[in-house]
């Protein structure tokens, strides 16, 4: 397993961007696919995009596509998440996660049993 560190989060108007990031602690970054996900208030968790270890391959859920764009740095152990055009319904704990498994597929990384890592989550509040 990694540590995982959030941050970035915060409230926004309906309409603007956040850009939440998320710092692993680990030698081999690189090797690791990364995820977000999010769980608002009474809801379950869902998936929110994947990236793979060198970025090439991404994958979205159809609520935030378009929208959101997932991304990496693997010199700097971070995975980022930009979120324009921000809804209420975007209102969440949004939280990192990581897995070192290698199945080239990028939709096989929607499901959060897929992912052995987790971080502890950082808050996006988006006000009407």
């Amino acid at each position: 397993q990694v540590q995982l560190v959030e941050s970035g989060g915060g409230l926004v108007q309906a309409g603007g961007s956040l850009r939440v990031s998320c710092v692993a602690s680990t030698g081999t970054f690189s090797n690791y696919v990364m995820g977000w996900f999010r769980q608002a208030p009474g809801k379950e968790r869902e998936f929110v995009a994947t990236i793979s270890w060198n970025g090439m391959g991404t994958y979205y859920a159809d609520s935030v596509k378009g929208r959101f764009t997932i991304s990496r740095d693997n010199a700097k152990n971070t995975v980022y998440l930009q979120m324009n055009s921000l809804k209420p319904e975007d209102t969440a704990v949004y939280y990192c996660t990581a897995t070192r498994t290698g199945i080239p597929v990028m939709s096989y990384y929607s499901r959060g049993e897929r992912y052995d890592s987790w971080g502890q989550g950082t808050a996006v509040t988006v006000s009407s």
